[in-house]
This record gives structure tokens, sequence and C-alpha cells, in this order.
């Protein structure tokens, strides 16, 4: 059996400048860190070697690989010539919630393979095969910041190039910057899930056509920026400053990115301290995330109190393997 353990991520500014219409034109980054929250994926041979039992959020027991319902795992599995498996998912965190679910199963799942079939890739090869698959196979209406967050792990500050190139810098605070950044932090789930490919589409769209918010993005990817040399210098109650400026662009890039209940809970928030936040992922549902200096957060939970908060650490690690016994492991190719 082999284990994959890989983190989901929490972006902080630039997102949406991933996306390939605007960093082909522009450039672009994002500055955002894993976290301790994963998505685990097992694998061992099927007493069945020519058949599939698949379980995630659903079973699927099939004899072909092109009766596989799941799109990410149908296509990675035809690409290594997987077949006679028993394949399990399971994660800390629902899907659909912004903090980069489908890209973790991606990474994790291509990591898996490589492993089953005594293939190597360092992480940053796993990311972009993991791009490959999702934005070229798959034509999903996303961007590259996920796959190379959740693959790499850390506090990473992530530039795409017009040539469509990706570097990966880690950043490395002060010890005192980098623990007080990790406990000012509090993340609170909204209750709503949602599919980021509408909302993304329509931001395509417009940052594509809308000459204001293509400004608006060339802004957030500034704040980018901006949070890199703050971060570097210890400053970390700018985090919130510019969390706060970054939510009020994005907002403006695609409708249903916020509703009223999520401005409602934001507010709160803000009225209670918080120096700044962000809804997570796409927006439309998901976790809302904060910036909130020690004395403020007792305040601010009480305010949300409503809501489900979520302890978190950050995550260095990217995606792994945490469990490899060869011994009754066998591999079958189509």
């Amino acid at each position: 059996m082999i284990i994959t353990r890989t983190p989901f991520r929490i972006s902080f500014a630039g997102g949406g400048s991933d996306l390939r219409n605007y960093y082909e034109k522009f450039g672009g980054s994002v500055l955002s860190v894993s976290i301790n929250k994963f998505i685990y994926l097992s694998m061992h041979p099927y007493f069945d070697e020519n058949a599939y039992l698949l379980k995630y959020s659903k079973t699927e027991n099939v004899q072909n690989v092109d009766e596989i319902q799941h799109p990410i795992i149908r296509t990675v599995f035809k690409k290594y010539g997987i077949k006679g498996v028993d394949f399990n998912s399971s994660a800390d965190i629902p899907s659909g919630t912004g903090l980069a679910s489908s890209s973790a199963f991606t990474v994790g799942l291509i990591n898996l393979c490589n492993v089953f079939t005594d293939r190597y890739m360092n992480r940053e090869d796993i990311a972009k095969e993991a791009c490959r698959i999702e934005i070229e196979d798959l034509k999903e209406p996303i961007g590259k910041q996920d796959q190379y967050a959740c693959a790499c792990g850390g506090l990473n500050f992530i530039s795409f190039h017009k040539c469509g190139a990706v570097d990966v810098e880690k950043l490395y605070l002060q010890n005192d910057a980098y623990h007080v950044l990790e406990k000012n932090l509090l993340m609170f789930y909204t209750g709503q899930t949602r599919s980021a490919g509408s909302i993304l589409a329509e931001q395509k769209k417009n940052t594509t056509d809308d000459e204001a918010k293509i400004n608006n993005l060339h802004k957030m990817v500034q704040l980018s920026k901006d949070l890199r040399e703050e971060l570097l210098r210890g400053n970390t109650n700018a985090m919130g400053e510019i969390l706060h400026a970054g939510w009020m662009y994005k907002k403006e890039l695609a409708k249903g990115i916020s509703n009223p209940e999520i401005d409602r809970n934001y507010e709160l928030a803000r009225e209670s301290g918080a120096l700044g936040g962000k809804l997570l992922g796409a927006g439309g549902g998901g976790f809302l995330l904060f910036y909130v200096e020690e004395q403020y957060r007792n305040k601010v939970r009480r305010a949300l109190s409503h809501l489900k908060e979520i302890d978190f650490k950050f995550d260095n690690k990217g995606t792994n393997v945490i469990y490899y016994n060869k011994a009754n492991l066998y591999r079958s190719l189509l």
C-alpha cells in the first residue's frame, strides 16, 4: 500500500493573475501558504487485477479505465497505465470551500502514481504536470497557483511569467514574524460550498475584456509584491491591510464572489478588531480568513460564534508519501 498526504492552501494576495489570459499579457504573482489540513490518497492492489475499486465521495467498481466517472482519476490512470487497484480518498476539509481541494487531489494522485510505477518527479514537476492535466486535458477554467502551492508547501511567492514558466520563491521570515503571522490568522467556515468554475469563467472573461477589472487585477498583483516585502521586513500587520484591500478589489471582478451574508460576517469581524480579511478561493462560499491582533482575537471569535472556526498551522512539506509498503505492492499496467 502507498499513502500520500497533500496540504490545502491559503492564498493571501494576487489570486486571478495565475489565469492564462492574464499572465500571458502581463505576468502575475501570488503569495500563499500551505496549511496542516490535508487530503490523503491511498492505493494498493485490488483482488480483481483487471478492475478498479475507487472510493472517494462516491464508490466506483468498474472494469475499464474509460468507465471511470471521476475525470481526474480517469485521466491520470490512463496516463500512468494503472489498473487492478483499490483507491481511496479522504480529506480534513470538504471540497468546494476555497482551499484548493481539486488541485490538492490532482497533485496527490500524481505523486501516488509516480511511486506506484517507480517514477520520480520533484515537487515543481508534479505541480507542472497537475496544471497540464487540469487546465489543458480537462479544460478547467482555473489558474496555476493551487497546484504549485499544494505540491511545494510552505510560505511562497509564486511568479507566473508571460512564457508560461512558474517560479516558486520560499519566504523565510524571522521566527517571531512567522509565528505571529500564523497565530494572527483566524479562519471561519461560512457553511456555504460552491463550484469555482462559473465564477472563474466570468472572472476570466472580465479580466480579458473589461479595462477597469484588468486594472483591479494589476493592483492585486502589486499587493502580492508589497506583502512579500512587508513580511520579509517583519511587518506582519501589513497582512491585514493588504487582505482588506485585495478583498475590495476582488469583489469587483465577477458576480457571485460575495453575497450579503458573507459581507455581513466580514463587517462583524472588522468592527470587532480584525485588520482585514478575505473569502478564500474563487468566491461564493467556503472560508473567511482574517488577520487579527492578539488583543482582538476573542472579540472576533465572539462576533462570529455562529460560524465554525477552523484551527490551523502552516505546513512546510508539500505533497509527500507517508506510507509505503513495497513488500505487498505490485504494479498493474494497461
